[in-house]
């Protein structure tokens, strides 16, 4: 059983040396003091500076009004969007059948 002091033999290898390393001159063991280095004063933005009225050039060309909008057909509208509609309910419909024929073959060769 070891003691609690810390004084045994076993714990002497993982003491901390008490002078410097043995690998390094003397000289390098104290560190070297900081470069001096002089004083930096920052004195901030520069003023901003208001500009004179009227620096702007004058606005000479104004732009013209907007055109008015080309009439909408309502009634060809409602037909396109009903044919659009029309053909899209028609490919999903085809694709879910191909889909269903795909699944019921695969499960049926599983099975079988």
């Amino acid at each position: 059983m070891t003691t609690q002091s810390g004084n045994s033999a076993e714990d002497a290898f993982w003491r901390r040396p008490t002078g410097p390393p043995a690998d390094t001159p003397e000289s390098a063991a104290t560190p070297a003091p900081p470069p001096v280095r002089p004083e930096i004063q920052y004195p901030g933005p520069p003023p901003s500076i208001t500009p004179p009225p009227g620096w702007r050039p004058p606005l000479h060309v104004q732009p013209a009004p907007p055109r008015p909008l080309p009439a909408q057909d309502h009634a060809a509208l409602d037909a396109d969007e009903g044919s659009a509609r029309t053909l899209t309910y028609g490919v999903g419909l085809v694709g879910g059948a191909v889909v269903l024929v795909l699944m019921c073959l695969l499960c049926s060769r599983a099975l079988f």
